[in-house]
């Protein structure tokens, strides 16, 4: 079965930005800039700090980045969102404020209608992510 994985693009920084969901969401974070790929030689030489593919990798998720090395405008929209889905109450609680350093909530964390522990967040780089924990059935 096929597996999606949401990629983010940054004006120019990436590295910045995906060093802050580590620190969020905890799991394995690989770089490769533009100097260290095939491509680096073929632009110009302040385009080879810039990142050209970021991988964050956890139990159950992975998010991929880069920055935008062609130097076109990066207009961060409100069509998407990033779902995260959380194993615990501990979980959720502990993310969620992470996430919220430096941007706006727009869902305070709080047990909602359809049961689930739920709150939204657009973080500091302007990308809007929705956490939810299933809670138990009572």
């Amino acid at each position: 079965m096929a597996k999606l994985n949401p990629y983010l693009t940054f004006r120019d920084n990436c590295r910045e930005a995906m060093t802050f969901y580590q620190g969020c969401l905890g799991g394995e974070l690989k770089f490769m800039t533009v100097g260290e790929s095939p491509a680096g030689a073929q632009l110009p030489k302040e385009a080879g700090k810039l990142i050209m593919h970021a991988a964050l990798t956890g139990g159950s998720f992975e998010l991929m980045a880069s920055d935008d090395i062609e130097g076109g405008k990066v207009t961060v929209g409100n069509a998407i969102n990033l779902m995260l889905y959380c194993a615990s109450e501990s979980e959720i609680k502990s993310i969620f404020p992470k996430l919220a350093v430096g941007g706006k909530v727009n869902t305070e964390l709080k047990v909602e209608f359809w049961g689930s522990l739920f709150g939204d967040i657009t973080d500091k780089y302007g990308i809007r992510w929705m956490l939810n924990y299933d809670m138990p059935k009572a």
